[in-house]
């Protein structure tokens, strides 16, 4: 009788083994002095750090979406690991929680470890940018429901907080100031759209020029980290907003309480040339609605912090909180 083995049906122990040790001394860069073991355990450990009164546990979860299908058909696999940390560590900053681990998730149809080791790579070098660290993941090789060039990715992020000082929202009124951060470009959000404009309907190629550039190269602009900058000017932030998908429109009001509104002066967004572009193409609000229009964070700062803040970063004021309805206002 003709036997038959794991590797027959698709899956590959040996490649995944190897994998595992190629990412090691990546992974072991991300560590801290909370890591408690190393690789290879059934979970990760990480001791809370000191110092809180009231810590709170914070966590988040989130992907990388279809801009993963830009870094497989260009091959370029390198970025999209720093994107699916930022996703995960940029919303945990907003809660005033300070990233501790991370952990992914990757799955894929065939695993080619020199492709899993580049993405990898990718989210060790997100995790250094966010000063957390990468305490373990997962790899799940499933022939069937992937094709065997195709993966997707799953980030978790944990982070600390104290119970205090949680609460953001109660703290936002009128008279405060509304700061920009910039974003690095699309960051995660919106790709559908931006794969239907420029390769459906405009019919471009990947290594097209673009403002100067191949235009994959715009495109796979890894997301920007903020964690840095939240730690450097925590004190003076009353507020953030992480401006993800639904844009400044969608995101800025979960940071507003009842009663008051965010007044925004559209034209002193410092909008990215990938977004004037496609604004020929797409109307003006359906722009503001899918992408961040190169606003990756919005501060909410009291007045006498405003020339702190904008010295200590690269942020600049696009308007103020005000009486009103619960909404942004573009004016």
């Amino acid at each position: 009788m003709a036997t038959i083995t794991y590797k027959d049906s698709g899956v590959d122990i040996d490649a995944g083994n190897a994998f595992v040790e190629a990412i090691k001394s990546d992974v072991k860069s991300t560590f801290d002095s909370n890591v408690i073991g190393g690789i290879g355990s059934f979970a990760g450990a990480y001791a809370l750090p000191s110092g809180y009164k009231e810590p709170v546990i914070l966590s988040a979860t989130d992907g990388v979406g279809t801009k993963l299908k830009l870094a497989i058909e260009s091959g370029r696999l390198d970025t999209v690991g720093i994107d699916l940390v930022a996703m995960c560590v940029n919303d945990l900053i907003c809660n005033y929680g300070t990233p501790m681990f991370f952990l992914d998730y990757y799955a894929t149809g065939k695993l080619l470890p020199e492709n899993a080791q580049a993405v990898v790579s990718g989210i060790a070098e997100g995790c250094r940018r966010s000063e957390c660290a990468l305490v373990g993941g997962e790899t799940a090789e499933m022939p069937g429901m992937y094709s065997e060039d195709d993966f997707d990715l799953a980030g978790f992020a944990v982070g600390i907080a104290e119970r205090s000082e949680m609460d953001r929202v109660a703290l936002v009124k009128p008279g405060q100031i509304l700061i920009a951060l910039p974003s690095s470009g699309a960051h995660s959000n919106g790709y559908s759209l931006v794969r239907k404009l420029f390769f459906e309907k405009l019919g471009m190629g990947l290594e097209e020029l673009f403002d100067g550039k191949p235009l994959i190269e715009t495109l796979l602009k890894p997301t920007r980290i903020y964690v840095k900058e939240f730690k450097e000017n925590r004190e003076h932030i009353v507020a953030l907003a992480h401006i993800t998908g639904g844009g400044i429109v969608e995101n800025l009001p979960r940071v507003l309480p009842e009663g008051v509104k965010a007044v925004v002066r559209e034209a002193d967004i410092r909008v990215l040339p990938l977004f004037e572009f496609m604004g020929q193409h797409v109307e003006r609000a359906e722009m503001f609605r899918a992408f961040n229009m190169g606003v990756g964070m919005v501060w909410v700062i009291e007045p006498e912090h405003v020339d702190a803040v904008l010295t200590a970063t690269d942020g600049y004021v696009i308007g103020q909180i005000e009486q009103g309805e619960r909404k942004v206002e573009m004016v």
